[in-house]
């Protein structure tokens, strides 16, 4: 029987690719484009909700859930990928995920109301959810071991440049033109991406046979119980952590009642999936240490590049009186610097390998955000830039190094089920980063602006030497003298709450460092692999 089947095997290791050969960067451009639309998508709205409810006749809390319609619809249909693409074929699944976008994106921009703007958002984050999922296999299954740290570096300049383009490119949109070109501007690039890749992207011969073996067997059976508890679990943990901050957390019965679902049904989802045989998410590839550390650091890096991309532009609009605009493009040099240090990324990584260099990237990343917490209210756009580009220098030598950690050791047919997993930690890493950075920032300056108001009263000599100056000048101005007092002490209030704040986004990008400083340690028990190279057999 072994000998019978050992030419089979070898037919199909040597049987040429489905459909015609094309070059892999051109498949590498058409499957990064897709991707890049639809993370630009999800930050390049934020800045128009204020339209969207003005437009819509809504209030902008209700308008918040264009945001979060969005983000649950993606958490669910993120680990799901791996399975749909199996159950569909890999080409077929991204296709169809281009197309969900693309059509719904449309129908955003003509949504007449806020219910089905809604709608819509979930179809699009249903259709975008399994974009990059889908893109990372197709990568590693097109690019030969040694050309992949190549192509995920182009891969990694989409993960950065479009968060930080999304916001300011979004306020520019929406005050030039109106909210609905923010959805409208995905038409046309998602009708290219879906003809560039109906010619180019094939799924790979191993991928099809697999298929087929599958479905003869008749092993493709839908984990209906598995599906069920993890769409439960992510809608409501991911509810939780967008909302969370706005309804006070705990002390809201919404937020409680939804974190008590999530805790249980993703508990149990857990527990099913570990034990299943055909799981929809599968588990027990964390039992592969690279893969397990990989995937912590695709959080830690989510988690410190999303926290900080709302952190920066939140604080140069509200202490600094940036505009929507401007503040977005202090991200800009980040984004340029990991475009520009990619290339060099992937020339020295075999030299010094990805223990030392995700060491070092998590400890320059790290050292970026002490640089931010020591930023004072004379801090200048240039040193703004400057941090940014020295967080983006950080990253660079972060996402090659980590994506050919996390398929050193992993077999070529989880390729799937691993891109879910490891877009997923990076998912979550994205919320929790988010809603860490809101609550946080929203708790220390309470904490900050009540230790101030202890220490400055009204009987406080240098408050009354203010006042007294201040109450003058505005008297020479023509103000009475009550009134001269009133704005005094108005400006003392105006001063005091600015400090507070100050403070807290300090201590944010503080907390922040410390996160990311995790990433240094880990390093230490990623386990040797050649750069470029498959795994031995023996492992």
């Amino acid at each position: 029987m072994a000998a019978l089947a050992a030419p089979r095997i070898v037919a199909i290791a040597e049987a040429p690719a489905e459909g015609p050969a094309h070059n892999p960067w051109a498949i590498a451009l058409v499957v990064t484009m897709a991707t890049f639309m639809e993370l630009l998508d999800t930050s390049i709205s934020n800045v128009s909700l204020p339209h969207i409810a003005g437009g819509l006749g809504t209030s902008y809390d209700e308008s918040t859930w264009v945001l979060t319609s969005y983000l649950v619809a993606n958490a669910i249909i993120l680990p799901m990928s791996a399975w749909l693409s199996r159950a569909f074929g890999r080409k077929r699944y991204y296709m169809i995920c281009v197309a969900l976008f693309t059509a719904s994106s449309f129908l955003c921009g003509v949504a007449p109301s806020l219910a089905m703007l809604i709608v819509f958002r979930v179809m699009q984050g249903v259709g975008g959810g399994g974009l990059a999922p889908v893109e990372q296999a197709i990568l590693v299954d097109t690019f030969p071991k040694e050309k992949l740290g190549g192509a995920f570096a182009l891969y990694s300049m989409a993960m950065v440049t479009a968060p930080a383009i999304g916001p300011p490119l979004g306020g520019w949109i929406t005050d030039n033109f109106s909210w609905r070109w923010v959805f409208f501007i995905n038409v046309p690039i998602g009708i290219l991406s879906l003809l560039l890749s109906s010619r180019l992207v094939h799924d790979p011969v191993e991928f099809t046979e697999e298929r087929k073996q599958v479905r003869r067997s008749g092993h493709l059976r839908i984990d209906y119980v598995g599906i069920t508890l993890i769409a439960v679990g992510f809608a409501c943990l991911e509810v939780v952590l967008d909302r969370g901050e706005r309804d006070d957390w705990l002390e809201s019965h919404f937020i409680a009642t939804f974190l008590a679902i999530a805790v249980i049904a993703i508990a149990i989802a857990i527990w099913w999936e570990w034990r299943h045989d055909d799981p929809v998410v599968e588990l027990t590839l964390l039992r592969e240490r690279n893969f397990a550390i990989a995937n912590v650091y695709y959080f830690l890096f989510a988690f410190g590049l999303f926290g900080s991309t709302v952190l920066i532009p939140e604080m140069l609009q509200t202490l600094y009186g940036y505009t929507a605009t401007d503040a977005g493009l202090v991200l800009g040099p980040g984004a340029a610097v990991v475009t520009l240090m990619a290339p060099l990324v992937v020339r020295i990584l075999p030299r010094i390998g990805a223990k030392r260099m995700l060491a070092f990237s998590f400890t320059i990343a790290a050292l970026s955000f002490f640089y931010y917490s020591g930023m004072t209210p004379e801090t200048d756009y240039f040193h703004f830039a400057l941090a940014r580009a020295f967080q983006g220098f950080g990253y660079a030598f972060m996402f090659v190094p980590v994506t050919q950690l996390a398929y050193s050791y992993l077999p070529k047919n989880k390729n799937n089920k691993g891109s879910s997993l490891t877009n997923l930690c990076r998912n979550w890493g994205a919320s929790f980063g988010i809603s860490f950075v809101t609550t946080m920032l929203e708790r220390r300056t309470q904490y900050h602006q009540s230790v101030l108001v202890g220490n400055l009263t009204s009987a406080d000599a240098s408050v009354q030497q203010f006042v007294k100056t201040s109450s003058h000048f505005l008297v020479t101005r023509g103000a009475t003298t009550p009134d001269a007092i009133h704005q005094a002490y108005g400006m003392v209030e105006s001063m005091m709450t600015q400090q507070a704040a100050m403070l807290a986004f300090m201590d944010c990008f503080h907390l922040l460092a410390i996160v990311v400083l995790a990433g240094l340690p880990l390093a230490l028990l990623i386990k040797r692999f050649d750069i470029g190279k498959a795994a031995s057999a023996g492992h």
